[in-house]
């Protein structure tokens, strides 16, 4: 069986050279039981090592402690717990995303646009442009109508007759 990256890892930190070819567990197994001894004399050394660096030590034995069969499953607890959590985020992600999108809205017309469609009405309910109903000459009659427009919009005084003065008398109630 192949030695796995974390216990390559592991025996170059003890000093073991694992990766050669020919190299079996059975061969590391024994170097181990020959360090052992060494190693309980070199504990008090460790223990200054450890104090010195304690990031290193945590991780060290973190690393020792997930090899084993309760660390694997906190592994797999952590895992399952970041996938019901990501899934989540998603979700909430995905709801404010929904919540936050603005309806349109339906833009109101301005008092100068009211002003020239009761003004064209009234053009259209007369005989000066042509017959009741239609207007022969558009363009004509839609630059009476936005000038009167703007005359209500300015104060002007009403004409005298005709069909400008029943324009902007209509005009003038909408103002």
């Amino acid at each position: 069986m192949a030695f796995s990256n974390l216990e390559k890892a592991m025996a170059l930190i003890i000093g073991l050279d694992i990766a050669a070819p020919g190299f079996s567990r059975t061969a590391a197994k024994q170097a181990v039981r020959a360090i052992g001894p060494l190693a309980s004399r070199g504990v008090a050394v460790g223990t200054g090592l450890a104090a010195a660096n304690p990031a290193l030590t945590g991780a060290a034995i973190g690393l020792g402690a997930l090899q084993t069969q309760p660390g694997q499953q906190l592994l797999d607890v952590a895992a399952e717990r970041g996938r019901l959590d990501r899934i989540a985020f998603n979700n909430a992600l995905a709801q404010l995303t929904q919540v936050t999108i603005p309806k349109a809205k339906k833009r109101s017309k301005s008092k100068f646009n009211s002003m020239v469609s009761a003004g064209m009405k009234s053009v259209r309910a007369s005989t000066s442009y042509g017959k009741k109903g239609t207007i022969n000459n558009a363009k004509k009659a839609f630059s009476v109508v936005t000038k009167a427009a703007s005359a209500v919009t300015k104060g002007h005084k009403l004409p005298k007759s005709g069909i400008k003065r029943r324009i902007m008398s209509i005009m003038r109630k909408i103002r």
